[in-house]
């Protein structure tokens, strides 16, 4: 059983997480650490980055050190009519850093649902995501949307491409200025431009946002989509994570992927997203494929930006011994590890070891 709400380091969350996972029967996957460079290419615009590290192996084949967990996921993945396949992950991805722009690898968590999925599955995975920022943090939010009303909206107010590109830009921004300064340009009318709007000023509680959105989900797939929202709503209120769930449908996606559920997750202290996830059917029909999807992924990475994480000492306990002493040194090694604490031994003090008390046996006393 995990006591702590937050984790001192990445291989306890990973721990707390899989274990999580597989209550619920997603089974663990494991991926090379390579894939045909093809596969990245014919689907650039699903990756964070379009900056993929290649290089050619012994055969030949060009080969990507894998910048996506998801994509691997869905090749290894069949469509069985009735059937969803559930799978569980922790891998390295190796993508271009936002802060330093230099390759990084990045140590990444999560979970794919694949297959015929209902609003059950969709359910589970969100609830899952809560959870699993409840288990890193006791002070965390889950900000939710759904890109089918926002497609719908755009798609009645114009069907030019590239304004339903730049407004998702703005949407995601809360950008309101330039979002009706937008519509002005593409000479949108004023009833659209207003439910473009409603979406960028709407957010909070659920049932609250639920009663905005309901007078601008007009067309019948705006409606369909309302309908799996306020159905999704009404099963995570009977949560216990019901008060940080909000929506916000600044929370968006590429609609040439994502089509239904779209979330983000954070963590107080972090200023970005720890959590993302959504439902993905188009990239499935993109690549081939009959079935609907819904994931996510944790970026354990970030989690060093918690306060939490941070810990002023290496082990609790630096035992120092000698030839006469190491007999002791052990058993004093073993009481204290069957006590919880953490324990180093050594003949002499490691320059750089922070340690919370020193046992010198040498001595025979503690200091």
């Amino acid at each position: 059983m995990i006591d702590e709400k937050i984790f001192k380091n990445e291989e306890r969350a990973i721990f707390a997480l899989r274990s999580l996972y597989r209550q619920y029967g997603y089974l663990p996957f494991k991926m090379s650490k390579f894939e045909e460079y093809d596969l990245y290419v014919q689907n650039k615009d699903f990756l964070v980055s379009d900056r993929v590290i290649t290089f050619n192996d012994t055969s030949g084949r060009l080969l990507a050190l894998k910048p996506d967990v998801t994509l691997s996921i869905i090749k290894n993945t069949t469509d069985e009519t009735g059937c969803k396949q559930k799978v569980c992950y922790n891998e390295n991805v190796y993508r271009v850093s936002g802060s330093t722009h230099q390759f990084k690898e990045i140590m990444q968590t999560g979970l794919e649902c694949i297959g015929d999925i209902d609003i059950l599955d969709i359910f589970e995975v969100v609830a899952l995501g809560a959870q699993s920022l409840s288990l890193i943090s006791d002070t965390f939010a889950l900000d939710l949307s759904h890109m089918g009303i926002v497609s719908a909206i755009l798609d009645e107010a114009s069907s030019d491409e590239l304004f339903k590109k730049e407004a998702i830009a703005l949407i995601a921004n809360k950008n309101i200025h330039e979002l009706r300064a937008l519509c002005q340009g593409y000479q949108i009318s004023e009833e659209s431009t207003s439910a473009i709007i409603t979406l960028v000023t709407t957010y909070g509680e659920t049932t609250q946002v639920l009663n905005a959105l309901c007078g601008i989900c007009k067309s019948e797939r705006a409606r369909e989509a309302y309908a799996q929202l306020s159905a999704l709503c009404t099963y995570l209120e009977a949560t216990s994570y019901k008060n940080q769930i909000k929506l916000d449908f600044s929370v968006v996606n590429d609609m040439n992927y994502y089509n239904g559920i779209v979330f983000k997750g954070f963590l107080n202290g972090i200023p970005e997203s720890v959590l993302s996830g959504g439902e993905y059917g188009m990239l499935l029909q993109k690549m081939g494929r009959k079935s609907n999807a819904i994931g996510f992924a944790i970026y354990l990475d970030l989690l060093e930006g918690l306060e939490g994480e941070r810990c002023d000492y290496d082990v609790d306990t630096l035992i120092l011994y000698d030839d006469a002493t190491q007999d002791i040194a052990l058993t004093k090694k073993r009481e204290l590890i069957e006590q919880k604490r953490s324990v180093s031994a050594q003949r002499s003090i490691p320059s750089k070891l922070r340690y919370r008390e020193l046992l010198d046996l040498r001595e025979g006393e503690s200091k």
